[in-house]
Parts: C-alpha cells; sequence; structure tokens
C-alpha cells in the first residue's frame, strides 16, 4: 500500500476554451467503479448534444482499476491524456469526464492531447484536492478513572479518534502514522502508569 495519495472532495465542473471549442471537465470521487461509471452516465445524458463526452477514473489507493474513453476522438488522444494527468496527480478514487462542445477549428492530435488533459489539470488546480494517508489503526483499552485524561489528550494532540466504546473498560480506537507507533506507544505507557492495553490493527486510509 502506497503512503498517501490525493483525491477530490466533491463534485464540480471547470470549464476552459481552446480554438473556440468548450471543455467542460467535471470532476467527482468515486469509491467504486460503478459508481464513477454512473458519474460518466450522468455527464453523457446532461450534456447528451455535446460532441465528445471523454472520462478516465482511477478507483484503488494502489491504482487497480483505471479505465479511459476517447469517445470518438482519434485514438489516445483525449481519455489517455486525462487519465494520465490523474495518475501524475497521484489522484485515486476519482472520475473525470471532459465534454467537448466543437467551436469549428480542428485542434490536431497534439492540440486534442494537451487540450483534454490540460482541461483535467486546471480542474483540479481549481477545484481543490485532498490528501488521504495511511494509518495504522490501533485500540486502546484504558479504565474508566484514566479515560477522560487520555481521551483529552488524544484531541489535544490532534489523534485521530475513529470509535469510543463503554464496557467495563473503556475501548478507543485510533488511527497513527506507522511511524508514531512505538513513540505512541511509550507515550500512553506514560500517561497511564502502564495501566492502558494498546493493540495493533490494520491499515486504513485517512485525512491527512
Amino acid at each position: 500500500m502506497q503512503d498517501e495519495y490525493h483525491t477530490v472532495a466533491h463534485a464540480g465542473v471547470h470549464e476552459t476554451e481552446v480554438n473556440r471549442s468548450r471543455f467542460l471537465c467535471a470532476l467527482a470521487p468515486a469509491a467504486t467503479e460503478q459508481e464513477a461509471q454512473d458519474f460518466v452516465a450522468a455527464v453523457r445524458r446532461k450534456h447528451a448534444d455535446a460532441t465528445h463526452n471523454c472520462f478516465a477514473y482511477v478507483i484503488g489507493a494502489d491504482a487497480a482499476i483505471q479505465k479511459a474513453s476517447d469517445d470518438g476522438e482519434p485514438g489516445g488522444t483525449a481519455g489517455v491524456p486525462m487519465l494520465q494527468m490523474l495518475l501524475r496527480r497521484d489522484m485515486r478514487y476519482v472520475v473525470a469526464v471532459v465534454t467537448r462542445y466543437y467551436g469549428g477549428v480542428k485542434l490536431g492530435a497534439g492540440g486534442l492531447i494537451r487540450a483534454y488533459g490540460g482541461a483535467v489539470g486546471e480542474a483540479l488546480d481549481t477545484l481543490g484536492t485532498h490528501t488521504r494517508r495511511r494509518f495504522r489503526l490501533a485500540t486502546l483499552t484504558v479504565d474508566h478513572q484514566r479515560a477522560g485524561k487520555v481521551h483529552n489528550d488524544l484531541h489535544t494532540t490532534g489523534r485521530e479518534i475513529r470509535d469510543v466504546r463503554y464496557g467495563e473498560a473503556v475501548t478507543i480506537e485510533i488511527a497513527l502514522p506507522d511511524a508514531e507507533v512505538e513513540a505512541f506507544r511509550g507515550w500512553l505507557a506514560d500517561v497511564t502508569a502502564g495501566a492502558a492495553g494498546f493493540e495493533l490493527g490494520g491499515e486504513a486510509y485517512g485525512d491527512a
């Protein structure tokens, strides 16, 4: 698993113009390939009168699923440069659809590649991206007497608390960067006089 990737927080559209052709880049987060395909279908329905609706998407933190379509543009001049721009920016779980309304001037292969890739790049810059980082999940078990202080200290130090459960003891699930696990283990032992339980779990991604 890679340590971090970038994605978009919400859907949006950015428009550019190249030699009188309009290029509308619609971006959206997509947790699954089906979500990406549904977004593409929705944009195509909205712009059914457009000359082309080309798309690219990347699903998976490791970019396991990558798809692109030129939608009638010359092969490799639209979907591929769009996909390459997403990958160059380390974008994941994202779908881009570039809608073109032809303006009467042919752009040539090189012009199309720059226009489609550039539309995605400009949309990412304008709409904004955020970073998600790989964390180790960890479960802390603390007695009720110490739980309040530990909980407050976790908040104060900016730790991501994912879950708190109350039973005979208090169980707190947090996410830690790999590099900080041992230092955190030592801190927890200090603040609870060694009375807290600490168990490492699996890995997950969270906002950096």
